[in-house]
């Protein structure tokens, strides 16, 4: 009879383990992205090569109004994903190549983000490894608590008090030999390629991935 208990059990978690496994694998995580600057954004979402693309049929993220009012969410597609997120400034509309910032040789805050990862994993950071023009922090949501998912980023606005040498004309602080100081401002970013941030980080299944472009800092 225990035998045949035993047996019983094995079976259930035989069936249920990869079912499991399954459901972590499935679960899709959010794209929310918000604008709180005072301008407008140009998100460009571009994710790494051999993936697809965002669905985002009427292009309601190719540009978020200031003060808030630009605000959008997105799914991810299923399946490992991982991509980059720049918010470029100054752009004429029936060109968004042509930017004040944002777009290479231009200083360019670079968010850059994996979701959908073995158990769900969800990876993220903020990259000033080509320069700062927004700031930018990532928070995710809906996670497991006791996971390690804290927001991640730079509140600061950098061009502030960006050294005259390292301005660029359109705005923007450039990258070469500001690395010191964007990581005292900011340690919780990229400012090297293999840097990484202050504060560690394991999210698994979050359900949601919130970048806000020009965070509030008053609280």
């Amino acid at each position: 009879m225990a035998a045949s208990k035993a047996l019983l059990i094995t079976m259930v978690l035989a069936v249920l383990t990869p079912l499991a496994a399954t459901a972590a694998q499935q679960t899709v995580t959010n794209l929310t992205l918000h604008n709180l600057c005072l301008y407008p954004v140009w998100p460009r979402i571009t994710q790494n090569i051999g993936l697809p693309a965002i669905p985002d049929a009427n292009d309601t993220a190719g540009r978020l109004d200031g003060g808030g009012e630009g605000l959008v969410t997105l799914a991810f597609p299923p399946g490992a994903w991982s991509g980059r997120i720049v918010a470029r400034t100054g752009c004429i509309d029936d060109d968004d190549d042509v930017c004040d910032t944002g777009v290479a040789p231009a200083p360019t805050t670079v968010t850059q983000v994996s979701v959908h990862g073995p158990n769900g994993l969800a990876e993220y950071s903020v990259s000033l490894v080509d320069g700062f023009n927004v700031p930018v922090v990532v928070t995710p949501h809906g996670f497991e608590q006791g996971d390690q998912c804290p927001s991640l980023g730079c509140a600061v606005d950098l061009d502030v008090d960006c050294p005259s040498d390292a301005k660029a004309p359109a705005g923007g602080c450039r990258a070469q030999g500001q690395g010191h100081f964007f990581k005292q401002r900011c340690p919780d970013t990229r400012t090297t390629p293999t840097d990484v941030e202050a504060t560690p980080q394991r999210c698994l299944q979050p359900g949601e991935l919130k970048i806000v472009f020009c965070p509030d800092t008053s609280n």
